[in-house]
């Protein structure tokens, strides 16, 4: 009788192909392995290879179908192999007539009506035999592993359950065959089935390897078929997939909150070693095959407990047949942990709570918000940030309610953007403007590959592509693409400023830089700011808010134009002597209504003192801080070392 191993089964992102791979990095890199987790261990071909070289093993899988092959293969309980074959020979050799829960709900979908029937039979005959404990648990797991794989062998599907192919008759085609098991399995072999951010955090180990389900794709949702008949809880099946219920089956890792799953499960990892397995696909195929957590991401999150190395290998990935993925890479991510100081880094991280917008907006706040932590109100309700730009101060407010406020529209479309749109979302959009218009991207390539390095820059490269797409960008209507453009246009312009001319026409010329993986990491944290925030942008002027609307438990931030100031938001008499006038009037009427407030501002810039400004707070009583900073990357930075630039911020509390 044919029998079967444990890799003879169609899954989607199967490792067998990349074990010589994962083997030789192992062994290069990883000193003293002696305990291994498999964590998402899918068909168990990984933790196999393990087992092979004499490793301890943790087997674990949220899927009860993966988890049987596991205790099929390798539970260290002894079996009766020639029981088990008896049986099976059996099984081949029964007719079965009456209909049972797998013929009445699957007939002629996945497998004939007559296979079904049989099936169907198989796996209550299993149960059965459990009951009267004709067989133990181990022979149990073997039985339904040797029905799913063979059922998997003959399957009228493309080698997963989301559908199948709708034929006029489906031939019987079902065998059941052995398979290729030890008959006292593997003493150093343990099985779980759980789900993984749980299971890690209370195990140890010395390497932790970690295969995560990596898209939208559900596993359950590809293997529902193969989970109901090892759970075989007889469930009510529905759609033409014929699906269960599979909610509680459904994983973090194939949604928006991925990154905070795999920061979550990085963070319990007990170990020596962390050895991350993904891939590239986010760059390539289509939308339901795009990695839900980036490169940069991965790394980033990996370097909070260690030295990270990343280790490539071409590889042709599974795909339904409906895209084609071009140069796909099957990464490793290796993380050798600082263990000893685990607890310590991960408190190190948390600290660090701001995230920097991905728009260096002129005059932008990032670098001046521990200093407004202490000055702003500890309890707020509604913060109102009245000139939001970029946003920095805005995202960072731990307020319950943040509405963030600017005149400028497109800015307000780019924070939306980041705001309605995942992470990946938005880098896959401009990466692929960048590649549309021939973009440098230093972040895939490097500098050497466009003939430039960091301190010339990329200005000489990228002037006519850049040019080619602004002027695409003002030509073409209002559109969700529109919007994308723009993001990438001020990325590449100079300063990654925002200005347009009296048409209407957005005028910056080049910039130096592109989206490289600074602006990505800024990105990645502001978006994760984003998801957990109750926040709105609003496109207004900021005389039209209702302050009405606020109370004393409330506070508005206000960062407008300098009256000092050059910025290139600035020119053209763009904030003159009359607006700042209007501003201070309607912050005194802030303050009449009880509300709290704070003003940014600079009371003395190249040897020039706002007058105005002063005079107002001291004539109001308002508190006047001192703040230190510099505008290093701003035009607010001056060239004479000696004459000084005095940032404020103005309170009436």
């Amino acid at each position: 009788m044919k029998k079967l191993e444990i890799n003879n089964r169609r899954f989607l992102g199967s490792k067998y192909k990349l074990l010589s791979f994962i083997e030789d990095t192992v062994n290069k890199h990883c000193k003293d392995v002696k305990i291994v987790i498999d964590l998402f261990a899918g068909t168990g071909v990984v933790g196999s290879l393990f087992l092979k070289n004499n490793k301890e093993v943790h087997f674990n899988d949220y899927l009860k179908s993966n988890c049987y092959s596991y205790k099929a293969f390798y539970e260290p309980v002894k079996v009766d192999v020639k029981k088990l074959e008896k049986i099976t020979e059996q099984y081949n050799n029964i007719e079965v007539k009456e209909e049972n829960y797998f013929s009445r709900n699957f007939s002629d979908t996945y497998f004939s009506s007559n296979d079904c029937k049989k099936i169907g039979f198989i796996r209550e005959d299993i149960e059965n035999k459990f009951k009267d404990k004709e067989i133990n648990d181990r022979e149990k797991s073997i039985l339904i592993a040797s029905l799913i794989y063979s059922m998997d062998k003959v399957a009228n599907t493309v080698g997963h359950y989301d559908a199948y192919r709708k034929i006029e008759s489906i031939k019987d085609k079902f065998c059941m065959y052995m398979l290729d098991i030890s008959e006292k399995g593997e003493k150093n072999s343990h099985i779980s089935n759980q789900d993984a951010n749980e299971f890690i955090k209370n195990v140890k180990a010395d390497l932790v390897y970690i295969d995560p389900p990596y898209n939208s794709r559900q596993y359950c949702d590809a293997y529902h078929l193969l989970e109901n008949v090892a759970s075989w809880d007889k469930p009510k099946v529905y759609g033409v997939a014929k699906k269960m219920d599979r909610t509680h089956l459904k994983s973090k890792y194939c949604t928006h909150k991925a990154v905070e799953a795999f920061e979550d499960l990085i963070r319990n990892c007990d170990c020596k070693y962390i050895l991350v397995s993904y891939n590239n696909t986010g760059d390539k195929s289509n939308s339901r095959s795009n990695a839900k957590i980036s490169d940069l991401q991965i790394k980033q999150i990996l370097e909070k407990r260690g030295k990270v190395q990343v280790f490539e290998q071409s590889f042709n990935n599974f795909t339904t047949g409906k895209s084609i993925s071009i140069d796909h890479k099957e990464r490793l991510f290796l993380c050798e942990t600082a263990k000893k100081h685990k607890e310590s880094q991960v408190k190190l991280q948390d600290s660090n709570c701001f995230a920097k917008s991905p728009l260096n907006y002129t005059g932008g706040k990032y670098k001046l918000l521990p200093q407004f932590e202490n000055i702003f109100p500890k309890e707020i309700n509604t913060f109102v940030d009245f000139f939001c730009g970029g946003g920095n101060v805005a995202v960072n407010s731990n307020a319950k309610k943040i509405i963030a406020i600017d005149k400028e529209e497109s800015l307000i479309k780019i924070l939306d953007l980041f705001k309605n749109y995942d992470y990946m979302d938005i880098v896959n959009k401009v990466d692929t403007i960048i590649e549309k218009y021939n973009l440098s991207n230093t972040y895939k390539n490097g500098y050497k590959f466009y003939r430039a390095d960091s301190s010339s820059g990329l200005g000489k490269y990228n002037k006519q592509y850049y040019l080619n797409l602004r002027n695409d960008y003002n030509h073409l209507k209002n559109s969700n693409e529109r919007d994308f453009m723009f993001l990438t246009l001020v990325i590449y312009a100079f300063n990654h400023q925002i200005r347009f001319n009296s048409n209407g026409e957005y005028n910056m010329p080049v910039g130096k830089r592109d989206f490289n993986s600074s602006i990505r990491k800024n990105l990645l944290e502001f978006c994760k700011k984003l998801v957990v925030k109750n926040i709105s942008f609003v496109n207004t002027d900021y005389k039209n808010f209702e302050l009405k609307s606020l109370t004393n438990n409330d506070f508005c931030y206000f960062d407008p134009p300098y009256y000092l100031g050059d910025a290139s938001y600035n020119e053209n008499n763009g904030w003159n002597e009359k607006k700042e006038k209007e501003l201070l009037e309607y912050l005194n009427n802030v303050n009449k209504q009880g509300i709290k407030f704070a003003l940014s501002n600079v009371t003395e810039h190249k040897g020039l003192k706002n007058k105005i400004l002063i005079d107002w707070a001291i004539e109001n009583q308002y508190n006047i801080h001192n703040l230190n900073y510099n505008y290093s990357n701003s035009n607010y930075h001056l060239k004479d070392k000696g004459q000084v630039t005095k940032e404020v911020l103005i309170t009436n509390y």
